[in-house]
C-alpha cells in the first residue's frame, strides 16, 4: 500500500507543482479559452462547475460556450439580464443537459448569487488567498452544488489554475464513481464503504491536502481501470495493485 500511495502522491504533486497551462476542459478551443479566462470570465468556470452533474464532464463544461453562442455574448452584464424562463428555453430547446429545467434554474440562480454576493465578479470567491474551507463553503452555497462539485472546484483552482490559498486542508477528494472504483481496487477502502469513508481515507493518507489524490485516481479510472475489461497492463500502478474485485 505504501508504494501505491507514494505513486499517487507523486502524480498529484507533479500536477500541482507544474506551471499553469491552459486546461482542456472540452478540447474545443473556443470553449476552453472561455473557461480558462478567470480574469474576464471567471463566472464561466463557476457556472460550468455547477453544470457538472450526471452527464459527461465534457458536455457539462461546454454549456457556457453553447449559451454564449445562443445569447451572442457571455459578458456578465448580459447574463444577469436573462430571465429564468429565457434560460430554461435555451436549455430545453437545445438539450444542453440531462436535467434541463433543473440545471437551467441552477444556472439562473448562480448568476444571481454571483451578482449579489460577489459584485458580479466570480473570482471574488477565491480572492485574497482565503482558506480552502472558505472556498469550498462558498461553492456549497450555490444551488445544486454539493460536496462533490465544491471540492472539485476548489481542487481545480488549486491544482490547475494555481490560485493561492492559505491552506489545502479542506480540499477533500471528490466522491466520484471513478475515484471510488480505483480506491476499492487498490485496496485503500472496502468494497461497501461509504463516501464518507472514501473522504476520510484520503484525509488519513495526506491530511495537508487530501484532494491531491483526486485527479490521479480519476485519471486511472477514466483511462485504464474501467468497470469491465480494465487495461491493467497500461496502468502505472499495475505492479503494485492488488486488483481487488468489485
Amino acid at each position: 500500500m505504501k508504494e501505491i500511495v507514494k505513486k499517487l502522491l507523486s502524480r498529484g504533486n507533479k500536477l500541482l507543482n507544474q506551471p499553469y497551462k491552459r486546461i482542456q476542459f472540452t478540447k474545443i478551443a473556443e470553449a476552453d479559452e472561455l473557461l480558462n479566462d478567470l480574469t474576464n470570465h471567471s463566472h464561466a468556470f463557476v457556472l460550468a462547475c455547477i453544470m457538472d452533474r450526471q452527464i459527461k464532464a465534457e458536455k457539462a463544461w461546454l454549456i457556457p460556450h453553447r449559451i454564449r453562442l445562443l445569447v451572442g455574448s457571455f459578458e456578465f452584464g448580459k447574463l444577469k439580464e436573462l430571465a429564468r424562463q429565457e434560460i430554461r428555453d435555451y436549455f430545453r430547446n437545445n438539450n444542453l443537459h440531462r436535467f434541463n429545467v433543473l440545471m437551467a434554474d441552477n444556472f439562473y440562480y448562480a448568476i444571481k448569487d454571483i451578482e449579489q454576493k460577489y459584485d458580479g465578479f466570480a473570482a471574488n470567491i477565491w480572492a485574497n488567498s482565503p482558506r480552502s474551507a472558505t472556498i469550498v463553503r462558498r461553492f456549497l452555497q450555490f444551488r445544486g452544488a454539493g460536496v462533490k462539485i465544491a471540492t472539485m472546484a476548489a481542487n481545480i483552482l488549486a491544482r490547475d489554475f494555481k490560485i493561492p490559498m492559505a491552506d489545502k486542508y479542506c480540499i477533500d477528494i471528490s466522491p466520484d464513481v471513478q475515484v471510488r472504483r480505483v480506491f476499492i481496487r487498490l485496496g485503500l477502502i472496502s468494497q461497501n464503504s461509504s463516501n464518507e469513508e472514501l473522504i476520510y481515507s484520503a484525509r488519513e493518507l495526506n491530511p495537508d491536502y487530501p484532494g491531491i489524490f483526486d485527479f490521479s485516481a480519476w485519471e486511472i479510472g477514466r483511462n485504464w481501470c474501467r468497470p469491465t475489461h480494465p487495461k491493467c497492463n497500461d496502468c502505472y500502478l499495475s505492479q503494485y495493485c492488488p486488483k481487488v474485485s468489485i
